[in-house]
């Protein structure tokens, strides 16, 4: 496959980017997304250009970390995969490919492709927790926990974090991560004792860092590759509501 590239180039968060023009030949179909990122900064670095920087470490779709917009889309056109789960099988030879980074302003750009993402961990540091004595593993029916519950709050717990909610969001809201990380607690009784008090702090925090409103567009669930559904926004907002009353 040849394939003409424009991707988002920026040295750092103060100085203005732009996109720059790469042309590519001889790609694999089989190949993913980032070994084709991989094979052009080969080719940048033998001709003693500044390879493009992005962000990646599991390349199993397990850790969220190598997200980027690709052709207007979150992880690129595909749906329920990060960006090093997508292969060049879904473009065409001669596709004009363009990447940028997320753009958000609670994720600010380091440099290229990559963004600081470091919001989201403030927001867990703040209450998306259970403070809990840690000791031996428990038997496992010490706490009865119904299986609707424990079957919703394990896909609640899915979440990678990746941020791609936020950067499908027109107002880049938090509120599917945030309700993601509330519905995952909250619905277990170990989580309970808190939970008034993590569902206020998570939601104050999350306005202080920047984050937009939702508004119920409904494209971070679109976009999101663990399936994270609308409901959980839908349990935010109860859970918020009860813990203000």
């Amino acid at each position: 496959m040849n394939l003409k590239l424009k991707i988002w180039r920026q040295r750092d968060p103060n100085t203005r980017g732009k996109f720059v023009n790469y042309k590519l030949n001889d790609i694999s179909p089989e190949s993913s997304f980032l070994e084709m990122i991989d094979v052009l900064n080969e080719e940048l670095i033998t001709k003693n250009e500044e390879p493009i920087v992005f962000d990646d470490d599991c390349r199993e779709g397990i850790c969220g970390a190598c997200g980027m917009y690709i052709n207007g889309r979150p992880h690129g056109p595909d749906s329920l995969i990060t960006v090093c789960q997508l292969h060049m099988r879904k473009f065409k030879d001669g596709d004009t490919i363009v990447i940028e980074p997320w753009r958000a302003r609670a994720f600010p750009v380091i440099r290229d492709l990559m963004v600081d993402r470091s919001a989201f961990d403030t927001l867990i540091q703040e209450a998306g927790f259970v403070s809990v004595n840690t000791g031996s593993a428990p038997d496992a029916n010490s706490i009865p926990v119904a299986k609707k519950y424990a079957d919703l709050s394990m896909d609640a717990a899915s979440c990678i974090g990746c941020g791609a909610c936020v950067a499908a969001c027109k107002n880049a809201s938090a509120m599917l991560f945030v309700g993601a990380k509330v519905s995952h607690l909250t619905l277990l009784p170990q989580g309970n004792v808190e939970a008034e008090d993590r569902v206020l702090k998570m939601v104050a925090k999350m306005d202080e860092l920047g984050f937009g409103n939702c508004t119920n567009t409904g494209a971070c669930e679109a976009e999101c590759p663990k399936g994270i559904t609308l409901t959980n926004i839908a349990r935010l907002n109860r859970e918020y509501y009860k813990a203000t009353v």
